[in-house]
């Protein structure tokens, strides 16, 4: 029983494990010049590795992750056994979502006051309304402390998400998010955002930034719809 449950908690520890190093290496490759994706790729074709959970992006929320890793650090410390990397790796997590607020905040040249930003996506993944310490809530908190007005749309996780975050305007879709907006980011990686018509989108807007969170869209194609547009590792 002692390693059945031990197994559970190292399992979804070393999976956000494999999250957290991917998204400081798109850190390190955005300074470099690198591309986090053929960085992953490789990585991922040595079988040793494996090429699943190495998508850089927002960082981890939901269910299980959070909730395991902090479990399996609170065992660890009462049994006096401290468990470094796991540590670092809630840490950085919870320090990855704030930053990619500022990634947008940035984005807009710094000052985002009284300026509308446009939420694609809620929930910490698709298919699902679960709002579990979803990476969406401490952008939105680092947007709203930056004096920004907080557009968003989720096309399942809005009724969830509006009672944690008051004081977003939930909208009916995604062009209605970016209608008249400084900038838009995509945040969680729903089907119906990677068929999003980006010349649409555009012309919706007020200003020309799209961010780009979880690396859905070529640069080129964004740039070619008009997008002034930033991702992440790339």
């Amino acid at each position: 029983r002692r390693s059945s449950e031990l197994i559970k908690y190292a399992a979804n520890a070393f999976l956000a494990t494999k999250i957290t190093f991917i998204n400081e290496m798109a850190d390190l490759c955005e300074k470099l010049g690198a591309d986090v994706q053929d960085v992953s790729r490789g990585i991922g074709l040595d079988n040793r590795i494996g090429p699943k959970f190495l998508h850089a992006g927002p960082g981890y929320g939901g269910s299980c992750f959070p909730k395991d890793t902090l479990a399996l650090l609170k065992t660890a410390q009462d049994n006096e056994t401290p468990v470094r990397v796991v540590e670092a790796v809630v840490q950085a997590n919870d320090l990855r979502k704030r930053a990619m607020g500022r990634k947008i905040i940035n984005a807009l040249g710094g000052d985002v006051r009284g300026m509308k930003i446009g939420l694609l996506g809620l929930t910490f993944k698709p298919n699902t309304d679960d709002m579990r310490d979803a990476p969406s809530i401490a952008i939105v908190q680092t947007l709203l402390d930056a004096g920004a007005i907080v557009h968003a749309h989720d096309p399942e996780g809005m009724e969830e998400a509006a009672k944690i975050l008051p004081d977003v305007v939930m909208a009916d879709s995604a062009y209605s998010a970016a209608q008249d907006a400084h900038a838009v980011a995509l945040v969680t990686e729903w089907d119906a955002y990677r068929a999003l018509d980006l010349k649409k989108l555009h012309a919706a807007m007020a200003g020309d930034v799209l961010v780009d969170l979880r690396n859905i869209y070529r640069p080129e194609e964004a740039q070619a719809a008009g997008f002034n547009y930033v991702s992440v590792g790339r």
